[in-house]
């Protein structure tokens, strides 16, 4: 279990300002299309600490996950739109992390615990009701294959019942920087492009058929990855590795990538379900 510090906004804009730099040290380039899709349409003042946090002011923003980055890339990007701060929902494993736990409870998130879903589902729909952005993966895990795997209906449900806008948001390009399988390739990270992409914000009905939402929301984040990858200032060679198979890269192809899936998931809930040692 690791130390859990209370929640701080003033150690959340730290970390803001440490991302910021060391963007600008390697020279990252943030590329983004569909901005005034954001909420808040004017754009913060330098000078203001952090976004004011009002009732009827919140936002699911849903994300993709092809790599590690692919939050960070999100935050800079409301930051920069209006000092938004995300909040995102973690899974307990990082949460109880030695050295990711600290810094998850210091910046405020809301944590899923093992048989407690529910608890972070309520405290995430208070939160929106408030006026907080809350951040979704919905894919729940990196996509191996850099296609958007299939998506979990929470975000759908969150924004339906607390009232507040879906945001989709696709993010091309972090992957090549960190993901799964891949270590740091430093070659990649200097002056590296990022594309993200800001799709419409979708309002939902408090009655949403949460199911074909959340198939929608699948095909506007995909579709989002392809407008991105159509504006992709790097040139992709036949069988590189950051690239989908259907498109000639490297990546596996998505039969394969949903066996992986199904033989993690199979070993997670063998892992969950075993009986504590004594």
């Amino acid at each position: 279990m690791s130390w859990t510090p209370a929640a701080s906004d003033r150690f959340y804009r730290l970390l803001v300002r440490t991302g910021l730099f060391l963007r600008w040290l390697f020279g990252v380039r943030l590329i983004v299309t569909g901005q005034q899709n954001l909420p808040d349409g004017e754009a913060g003042s330098p000078t203001k600490a952090a976004r004011t946090v009002l009732p009827g002011s919140g936002a699911v923003v849903a994300i993709t996950h092809f790599g590690y980055l692919d939050f960070a890339a999100a935050e800079l990007v409301l930051w920069r739109h209006n000092r938004g701060q995300l909040r995102f929902l973690i899974h307990q494993g990082a949460a109880d992390h030695w050295l990711a736990g600290p810094f998850i409870s210091a910046a405020g998130q809301v944590v899923v615990r093992h048989g407690s879903r529910t608890a972070a589902y309520d405290d995430a729909v208070a939160r929106l009701r408030a006026g907080e952005y809350l951040a979704v993966m919905p894919e729940a895990g990196v996509s191996r294959s850099f296609k958007v795997r299939e998506c979990r209906t929470g975000a759908v449900r969150m924004a339906a019942e607390a009232g507040v806008p879906l945001i989709p948001v696709s993010i091309w390009g972090a992957h090549r920087i960190l993901t799964r399988g891949n270590g740091l390739p430093l070659h990649l990270i200097r002056r590296a492009p990022v594309r993200v992409h800001i799709g419409k914000p979708v309002h939902l009905a408090a009655d949403v058929d949460a199911d074909a939402e959340t198939a929608r929301l699948r095909g506007t984040l995909q579709a989002g990855i392809d407008a991105a990858i159509a504006s992709f200032p790097v040139a992709a060679r036949p069988g590189d590795w950051w690239m989908p198979a259907d498109l000639g890269g490297g990546a596996i192809s998505e039969t394969e990538r949903r066996r992986l899936d199904a033989a993690d998931l199979a070993r997670d809930r063998r892992r969950t379900s075993d009986p504590p040692s004594k």
